[in-house]
């Protein structure tokens, strides 16, 4: 088991390193020239122009200002932004408890309305319940994640008062009043990752319960309950896991739309702003973290695999 993380670990800075080279080559390709945007109302005058190419390396060929750049992140700087003047890596400290707080509730949503809803769907197969949870399932797929919240602001904020439409207080301010303004994004968020894991869950549990140690259990006499929870569940959570952490992955990365509706200050609204401004810093800081933490995620599947079932630690020894 030791030797194969230390292999998965190995992986992580190839990875990485691919990457970087994608994110840093693609972003050229966005129209528009930072220069221009930074200069404001002298944009008309080329030698503030070329002063500001000169300061941010844009005069120089791509190879250099990567390797510069790379330079910077490996030691730990992931320079400053070109609109604000501040550290990346503050600006990702600053949205990454936003964005995790969050990611965190609509995961927690998702996994607790779409397992427990596979599980039945599989156990009542060809069913009225088995053909009404399939529908909902695809209704929370198919489902627009903008239509879904403003159907739900104009239902709990604007009609019942409930919760308030947008806005973010900070989970060490005021937890109360935190939740409350993450309860509706969260659920947005954490209906579509329902219907996902509901979806494979399903068919996850459909195979194991058409296996040999299925049946073997059901003749040894055990209830419903025990073969169902203990015998099926347990392996058919292996491709759930790994489908759990690529949308708990998905989330972190930052939900663009969500975030815009209800005012989310995360990494979403971070990467958009960025992006209309040309600030290459941050676009390259963010997604540069958001693959770091799909790679953790990833070891963390891998490390899941063997707790849920125990044959992988000997196959992977």
């Amino acid at each position: 088991m030791a030797g194969f993380l230390l292999r998965r670990v190995g992986q992580v800075i190839p990875t990485l390193l691919i990457i970087s080279v994608l994110v840093f080559g693609l972003q050229q390709l966005m129209p528009g020239d930072p220069a221009l945007i930074l200069a404001g109302e002298e944009r008309g005058d080329p030698e503030v122009l070329a002063q500001i190419r000169a300061e941010l390396m844009l005069d120089r060929p791509l190879a250099e200002q990567y390797l510069h750049w790379l330079g910077r992140v490996v030691q730990g700087d992931f320079g400053f932004s070109w609109r604000i003047r501040l550290p990346v890596g503050e600006l990702i400290l600053d949205k990454l408890p936003v964005t995790f707080q969050l990611a965190s509730m609509s995961f927690v949503i998702g996994v607790l309305i779409g397992v427990p809803a596979g599980v039945l769907s599989a156990v009542w197969k060809d069913r009225p319940a088995d053909w009404a949870i399939n529908a909902v399932a695809l209704f929370g797929i198919s489902t627009p994640n903008f239509w879904l919240g403003i159907m739900l602001i104009l239902l709990f904020s604007v009609q019942l008062g409930w919760l308030p439409p947008s806005g973010y207080v900070p989970l060490w301010e005021d937890p109360w009043q935190s939740l409350a303004t993450t309860l509706m994004p969260a659920f947005v968020l954490g209906t579509g990752v329902a219907s996902v894991l509901m979806r494979h869950t399903r068919a996850a549990m459909l195979g194991a319960l058409a296996q040999d140690y299925v049946r073997t259990a059901r003749a040894k006499g055990l209830s419903e309950r025990v073969v169902v929870a203990k015998h099926a569940l347990r392996n058919a959570l292996i491709p759930v896991v790994t489908l759990g952490t690529i949308e708990f992955g998905r989330l972190l990365a930052g939900a663009v739309l969500t975030e815009q509706i209800f005012t989310i200050p995360g990494f979403g609204k971070l990467v958009v702003d960025a992006v209309f401004n040309r600030d290459y810093p941050v676009v390259q800081g963010v997604v540069l973290a958001t693959a770091l933490i799909f790679v953790l995620l990833s070891l963390i599947a891998d490390i899941l695999y063997m707790l849920v079932n125990p044959r992988l630690r000997t196959v992977s020894a």
